[in-house]
């Protein structure tokens, strides 16, 4: 009787642990299209956004201009931010496909080197931003995951996270033009 509770109880700690596993962007690698980093970020794209806190609520709308370009296994986006309040911010980000699906960034902004992973149709980037909020500068941690849709739109949302406490989402769609 007991080894059969133990044996419920080890059952049940791997059903839970199997279920709280994150994905990887290797659970998409059957999806298609493929997602190409070099093919999608050529040239130019819009994209449009909104901010949502923890609760879910819209706090923020936004429009993305994106002149981006390769050279071999280097790439260069170059970001114009067009905020709801009037705002605007630039940001270039410079890609470096490492082989094997993986991609690093970097950008003025972003602390220390973005870690990227492609597989099948998906995109997965992990990176902390430096992000001004309240008179500071917060190191804000993102975790993207990008879904090309077609030809010309990627879905990308972002869990936005300080100290491991979630903050809230970006959602974004690109549009190749």
């Amino acid at each position: 009787m007991n080894r059969r509770l133990c044996l419920a109880a080890a059952g049940a700690t791997t059903l839970a642990l199997v279920g709280c596993a994150t994905p990887t962007a290797l659970d998409y690698a059957a999806e298609r299209p493929l997602l190409d980093l070099r093919n999608y970020f050529d040239g130019k794209l819009v994209a449009h956004g909104i901010f949502t806190d923890r609760s879910g609520r819209v706090t923020r709308r936004f429009v993305v201009d994106i002149d981006a370009h390769w050279v071999g296994d280097l790439g260069v986006l170059d970001e114009h931010f067009r905020f709801s309040d009037g705002e605007l911010q630039r940001r270039v980000w410079r890609l470096r496909r490492l082989g094997g699906g993986r991609y690093s960034g970097t950008a003025d902004d972003v602390i220390g080197e973005a870690s990227g992973e492609v597989a099948g149709n998906t995109a997965r980037w992990r990176y902390t931003l430096a992000l001004p909020a309240r008179g500071r500068i917060w190191h804000v941690q993102f975790d993207d995951w990008m879904h090309l849709v077609d030809e010309r739109v990627l879905l990308n949302r972002a869990v936005m996270s300080l100290w491991g406490i979630r903050l809230g989402e970006v959602t974004l769609s690109f549009t190749r033009l």
